[in-house]
């Protein structure tokens, strides 16, 4: 990499435009920027770093706002130049970063967006733009140094005070900085790659060591063996050293020997159940002929108490029935008289039904003669009958007296309707006189109306029009934008192709070369023993060149020149698509102009949302004709319909004269007829209801009679029912009357009472009871007793055996699970002992890493060594041969080895810690540090070439002497063709170094001027 020029506008201490030509400054390959404190020295290198990478060195970073200078007028963008070779490519990056600039319309400030460019110079001398992307350029930049923003500001932008603080730091601060310099951190993602398999396996490993504890706790809890030692910590359980194992605490995860002592423990369970569940079925059996035994004593006692208690109850049952032999007695007599009861039945129930009709009839007449007038009460049925006639003839005659009211109703009603008729037109003539009174205005706002629509539909029409090409504009200006991103696409993709037509002609050139140097082989390919040269012409070939490693022939070369071939047509295909693209971009510019597609859609809208509004108001038109003509029709209606009420209301009046008269006359005729009540119809109804009374009343006398007459008759047929049946009375029948249900309910009582004496009779006939009830009583509850023993006895025994049996295949099936558990585990511990020993021999921690150095230090110390051994030299000529830097990897302390740095004193003899230097010798010390550090980090980043270094300040420490020393190295570094410049305000630089670009500091911001070899420019 090689800086060529610099230029600056409003950025840092500098306020106006500044321009560095470091080509002008490299011809001496040692250049000193030089200037006072605080006038921009080191912001000359942020510019730099800031082009490159778009930001600046670490402890600098900062927005666009604070990159932007204080002396800088409103107007004046900050943006850096920077022109550079790197790589073989001449480039130049331009970039402004996000800044308030002045509106250009108005008070106030906007607020400008970062923006960056990268041009690239072509054989004609041409720039050529690439990208204006700031990834692509940063993701360009870095491809190309081969460094991040960290590395190049420690490789190029050697910061000397960071370079002493390197010398003297820990292993761990010095690890920090070479990880990020090397990026080591591969060799760490092992480190943890590793502790993560050791974690996994040791996790596995638990797992299985807690699952086969567990299933050891399992098969103590199920052996439930006192006898056996605990293998497993119950929890809530203590462990007596009667029951501890054998190696005293009980078995943990992790353990030696778990599983054998777990199978063994399984295989001693397993014996001892097995000798329980044996001695468990010999009890079983005893268990089993002890219980037969008392079951049989106990149902043979059972069976005596039973037919002891059976005679003993037949006694009692017999006393019984001699008690009761009376009431027995008394129940046969009752059924007899009932049976003799049953022919005096049937009168007896006509007789009751005829009493029942009769009281019914009775109190019917007293209910309707209570109904009539108080001189009608004591009428006979004649009397009744004769009154109901005259009631008759008198409701006849009623029938013209209601006709005529009805008429009178009618002709009432009619009177009414005429009455709401004359109000009705009364409204109506209302109504209709306020219209008209009104209509002047509202056929002018109709008239109005109509006019407005015609405009309306005029405008509208004349807004269609601008519709369309309104649209045309806004699609103009999406196609545009559209455009504009396939515009950047292509650039990027014919960038892409440059790159790829480029690098396939290098590689073609490179074979093309590399066949020309080889073209003697392969020429002699073609030689033979008499055959002439097509060289030389020579028949003798004595020594004829052979093909080397690596050589290239015409197919390859041709491969390469085709593939380079079909590179440069796809650049120049991608050229022809990026030039289409910009036509077509122009075009759509051209149609669209320089509006934006949000003001033209909103202009568009704008001109749709009036046409819509003018349309809408437009189709009005027709509604507001129909309106209007139907006011018009309305106001003939009206005006008809005045005109018809007020002939109506003449009429009316007549007609109700003649009504007037007629009612009059029919009222002279119903108040006779009337009787006294407020209408011909409440009279009639007054007569209907006295006539049905007399009708009820009469007919209830003539009922009551013939019940009368009924009963008496059922009287005498009862009483000659009840002397024939024997029964001094009738009374006497009816007390001996009974329901079938009762009669039933004595018989069977009297059947079950013969039944069940049989019953007893034959009980006490029974020998084998009375032969029971001879012998002593029985005692079954002590025979239960002995028979409930002995089965709780057969139960305890019996679950004893079923769960020495569950014990027993328990043990079993858990003891195959910890053998296959055990089988499984192995290869596991062994895989586990292998990642574990690995993990820690890369973390330092084995006792095989016997110096407790890390991966990713024994890395970092291999490059520290690189470091130190490119260092050395240059401190040896810097101190005269006295100091040479090394690389410890010894141990202080319990601290871990990997990353010490001391120096020999050649003088002494002696190796000694940096930290003893002085001054200026830990400036020429970590200079050189530096410097070596620049040239391995540089082979890192693949063979980058590095052709211009800044040196920042520590020169001051420095004596006459010394420095000449430094400035001898920093001289050679020209042979290299290296350009350094030194950054320092150190006086005595001024004379020693020619070449120097001067910062000076004033009121309107920083300045830079070129000195070289006493001119000042």
């Amino acid at each position: 990499m090689r800086l060529h020029r610099l230029s600056l506008h409003a950025f840092g201490p500098f306020g106006g435009s500044q321009d560095i030509d470091f080509d002008a400054l490299s011809s001496a390959g040692l250049f000193l920027l030089h200037g006072p404190t605080g006038a921009g020295k080191t912001s000359v290198l942020d510019a730099v770093c800031y082009a490159l990478y778009g930001g600046v060195p670490g402890a600098r970073q900062g927005s666009g706002l604070t990159l932007r200078s204080d002396h800088a007028a409103p107007g004046t963008l900050t943006e850096v130049t920077l022109d550079l070779t790197v790589g073989g490519r001449r480039l130049e990056i331009t970039r402004r970063p996000e800044q308030l600039r002045p509106k250009k319309r108005g008070d106030g400030h906007t607020r400008e967006k970062a923006h960056s460019t990268l041009r690239e110079r072509t054989d004609d001398g041409r720039w050529q733009g690439l990208s204006r992307s700031h990834q692509e350029i940063g993701e360009e930049i870095t491809q190309l140094l081969g460094m991040s923003r960290e590395q190049f500001c420690q490789v190029v932008l050697l910061p000397q005070g960071d370079f002493a603080r390197f010398l003297r730091a820990e292993d761990t601060a010095r690890g920090k900085l070479l990880g990020k310099l090397f990026d080591t951190s591969r060799f760490a993602a092992v480190e943890d790659r590793l502790a993560e398999l050791r974690r996994a396996a040791e996790k596995q490993v638990t797992t299985g060591d807690e699952q086969l504890l567990a299933l050891a706790h399992r098969m103590q809890q199920a052996v439930a063996d006192p006898s056996l030692p605990a293998l497993v910590a119950v929890p809530g359980q203590r462990t007596s050293s009667r029951t501890a194992p054998p190696g005293g605490a009980p078995l943990a995860p992790g353990d030696a020997g778990l599983a054998e002592a777990v199978l063994t423990w399984a295989a001693l369970a397993r014996s001892g159940a097995r000798e329980r569940r044996d001695a468990a079925a010999v009890a079983v059996r005893t268990a089993e002929v002890a219980h037969r035994a008392a079951q049989q004593h106990a149902d043979a006692t059972r069976e005596l108490a039973g037919l002891q208690r059976r005679h003993a109850a037949a006694r009692q049952r017999a006393a019984a029935f001699e008690e009761r032999a009376a009431e027995a007695e008394r129940l046969r007599e009752r059924l007899e008289r009932a049976r003799a009861a049953e022919s005096v039945a049937p009168a007896l129930e006509l007789y009751e039904e005829a009493g029942r009709a009769h009281r019914a009839a009775a109190g019917a007449e007293r209910d309707a003669r209570d109904r009539l007038p108080a001189d009608h009460h004591s009428a006979a049925a004649a009397e009744l009958a004769a009154l109901e006639r005259t009631h008759r003839e008198d409701l006849g005659s009623l029938s013209a007296a209601r006709r005529a009211e009805q008429r009178a109703a009618g002709i009432a009603a009619e009177l009414a309707g005429l009455d709401r008729e004359a109000r009705s037109d009364e409204d109506a003539l209302t109504e209709a006189a306020d219209w008209l009174a009104g209509w002047e205005a509202r056929h002018a706002a109709h008239r109005q109306r109509v006019e407005r629509a015609q405009e309306a539909t005029t405008r509208a029409a004349r807004l269609e029009g601008e519709v369309a090409p309104a649209g045309r504009r806004l699609d103009a200006a999406r196609e545009r934008d559209r455009l504009a991103g396939q515009v950047t696409g292509a650039r990027a993709r014919l960038l892409e192709a440059r790159e790829r037509a480029t690098a396939a002609r290098e590689r073609w050139l490179d074979l093309k070369e590399r066949r020309l140097l080889g073209i003697a082989a392969e020429l002699a390919a073609g030689l033979a023993p008499g055959t002439a040269c097509k060289v030389c012409g020579a028949t003798e070939h004595p020594d004829p060149a052979r093909t080397t490693a690596g050589h290239v022939d015409r197919a390859e070369e041709a491969r390469a020149l085709d593939l380079s071939q079909r590179a440069d047509a796809a650049r120049e295909r991608s050229e022809r698509e990026l030039q289409a693209l910009r036509d077509a971009l122009a075009h759509a510019e051209a149609d669209a102009g320089p509006a934006t597609v949000a003001e033209l859609a909103a202009a568009a809208e704008d001109i749709r949302r009036s046409f819509a509004e003018a349309r809408a108001a437009g189709a009005d038109a027709h509604h507001a004709r129909e309106a209007l003509q139907g006011a018009e029709r309305e106001h003939g209606l009206r005006s008809d319909g005045q005109r018809a009420a007020q002939l109506r209301v003449t009429a009316r009046t007549a007609r109700r004269e003649h009504l007037d008269a007629e009612l009059r006359a029919l009222e002279k005729e119903l108040e006779q007829a009337r009787g006294g009540a407020a209408t011909v119809a409440a009279h009639a109804a007054r007569l209907e209801r006295r006539l049905t009374l007399l009708a009820d009343a009469a007919e209830a006398v003539r009922a009551a009679e013939s019940t009368a007459d009924d009963l008496a008759k059922a009287e005498a047929r009862l009483a000659g029912a009840a002397a024939r049946a024997g029964f001094p009375t009738p009374s006497d029948a009816a007390g001996a009357v009974l329901p079938d249900a009762e009669q039933r309910a004595l018989r069977h009582r009297l059947d079950a009472w013969r039944s069940e004496e049989a019953a007893v009779a034959a009980e006490l006939a029974d020998p084998q009871n009375a032969a029971a009830a001879g012998r002593p009583p029985a005692e079954p509850a002590a025979a239960d007793a002995l028979l409930a023993a002995a089965t709780r006895r057969l139960r305890e025994t019996s679950a004893a055996e079923s769960a020495a049996r569950t014990r027993c295949a328990e043990l079993d099936r858990l003891s195959a699970q910890a053998a296959a558990d055990v089988r499984r585990l192995a290869p596991l511990r062994e895989e586990h002992h292998r990642v574990a020993g690995l993990a820690t021999l890369v973390a330092g921690t084995s006792a095989h890493n016997e110096r407790k150095m890390r991966l990713e230090s024994y890395v970092l110390a291999a490059r520290l060594e690189q470091v130190a051994a490119a260092a050395t030299v240059r401190l040896r000529r810097m101190s005269g041969g006295r100091y040479t830097l090394v690389h410890s990897d010894a141990r202080s302390g319990a601290r871990r080895s990997g990353l010490g740095l001391h120096v020999v004193d050649a003088w002494t003899g002696r190796e000694r810690d940096t930290a003893t230097l002085s001054g200026g010798e830990t400036f020429f010390a970590s200079l050189a540090l530096a410097l070596g550090l620049a040239d391995v980090v540089t082979e890192e980043a693949g063979g980058i070439r590095l052709d211009t270094l800044f040196i920042d300040e520590g020169f001051g420490s420095l004596d006459e002497e010394t420095l000449d020393e430094v400035l001898d190295v920093l001289d050679s570094l020209r042979e290299r063709d290296r350009t350094v410049g030194i950054v320092s305000h150190v006086a005595d630089l001024r004379r020693r170094v020619p070449a120097q670009l001067q910062v000076v500091k004033g009121r309107s911001g920083s300045a830079v001027r070129h000195r070289t070899a006493g001119v000042t420019g």
